[in-house]
């Protein structure tokens, strides 16, 4: 399947516009915003979730979080949800736009206080481009991207690609874009972005020391199980070792910290990314043998980044440092080495006898972009699948973009 990944315009047609799809000389006529079943009204320290289809709605914020919670009575009319519902006698009173990069409000009322009204942007999977003709331009890349794919016979594959930089309108397209493979240690990103989120509202500091013992050690990829336990080791450190190492030990450390299972799968509702889950730790054969696993998709880990890039869910500080701790990465078999030397990346990989992907940002100047590649099947050959869907991305980046065909 190749889609330019999208929710549905306005009026159903599901249509996206092309670069021929108006006459010679004139511009384009704008279609209508495309809307989503599900979005969430990002504002400092929180965010806010709509189910327009289950109308259910979940608050999480440095200050609490609802679960999700259904709300009957929600009213959706013209592309906006509206509603108000009341959890542990606090009324959360919304207008959310069911179209991303609009503006939401949220009032939340408590007994004894002023209300409080928090406004923010509305996020969407994918978010709408801010520029649709020059989005189009971004089109021919689903083509070639969907060759590679095809190509790659022991090997399901997906890509999502979001343009970050405006030079393609902050389109977004996607191959395969919900193919839901085992997540391998992509999964380590949410860990780190709810880790994160918890320093930005002040709950942890980076140089809290967390005990490891013994008890915590596993093999596979990392640094930590080469050390001496027990000992302290800084949040920064099992942070930054998560993801520059892909460190198993400090996943399941940062697991436990972080109170389970459950506060990660938290921040991935309240984002509504419907694909993923976290439901097992780095090595546990017996929980995989039991069904437990953890899951995503391409379209998933691109909501993710694209909500990191933008500043949606962490706060600049943070979105440069999980950045930062991506840019050092040491497992560079993948997107690295499919583009020539010196090309900045900041990526993260995911490894399993069944699975190979490899996600994050391409950081060249005045194009940067976030990709997810994702593959099920062999992992040699996923390897090279996915090299080879990043050097399609990669060479369409560099092309100019009056050179671009249309296909």
């Amino acid at each position: 399947m190749v889609a330019t990944t999208g929710p549905a315009t306005a009026d159903g047609t599901g249509r996206e516009p092309t670069a021929e799809s108006h006459e010679p000389g004139l511009e384009p006529t704008p279609e209508r915003a495309p809307t989503s079943e599900v979005s969430w009204l990002s504002f400092p320290g929180g965010v806010f979730a709509v189910d327009s289809l289950g109308h259910t709605v979940r608050y999480r914020a440095c200050d609490g979080d609802t679960g999700r919670v259904a709300d009957p009575n929600m009213l959706v009319a013209a592309g906006v949800a509206s509603g108000v519902v009341v959890v542990g006698g606090t009324a959360y009173r919304y207008r959310v736009p069911l179209v991303g990069r609009s503006q939401g409000t949220l009032e939340v009322i408590q007994r004894h206080r002023p209300p409080t009204t928090l406004t923010g942007v509305v996020v969407t999977s994918p978010q709408p481009p801010t520029d649709p003709v020059a989005g189009a331009r971004l089109f021919p890349l689903s083509g070639q991207l969907a060759r590679v794919v095809a190509d790659a016979s022991l090997n399901p594959a997906g890509a999502t690609v979001r343009d970050l930089s405006g030079r393609y309108g902050d389109q977004q397209i996607a191959v395969n874009g919900s193919l839901r493979p085992k997540a391998a240690s992509v999964i380590k990103l949410w860990i780190l972005v709810e880790l994160l989120r918890r320093v930005d509202c002040g709950q942890a500091f980076l140089d809290d020391g967390v005990l490891v013992t013994p008890q915590d050690v596993v093999g596979g990829t990392g640094q930590l199980q080469f050390e001496t336990f027990p000992q302290v080791v800084t949040l920064h450190r099992l942070a930054q070792y998560l993801i520059k190492y892909s460190d198993n030990v400090a996943a399941n450390v940062l697991i436990t910290y972080l109170g389970g299972f459950a506060p990660v799968n938290a921040l991935i509702d309240s984002m509504n990314q419907r694909s993923t889950i976290l439901a097992r730790r780095m090595l546990d054969s017996a929980a995989a043998q039991r069904g437990e696993e953890n899951y995503t998709s391409p379209d998933d880990v691109v909501s993710l980044l694209g909500a990191v890039w933008n500043a949606e869910i962490l706060t600049p500080a943070s979105r440069d440092l999980m950045i930062q701790f991506m840019r050092e990465q040491t497992l560079n078999t993948k997107i690295p080495a499919a583009l020539p030397p010196g090309v900045p990346v900041a990526h993260k990989t995911g490894d399993l006898p069944d699975a190979s992907h490899d996600v994050g940002y391409y950081l060249i100047p005045g194009t940067e972009t976030a990709v997810a590649f994702l593959t099920a099947g062999p992992m040699a050959t996923g390897d090279e699948t996915v090299r080879r869907m990043a050097r399609t991305v990669y060479d369409f980046l560099v092309t100019p973009a009056d050179g671009a065909v249309e296909e």
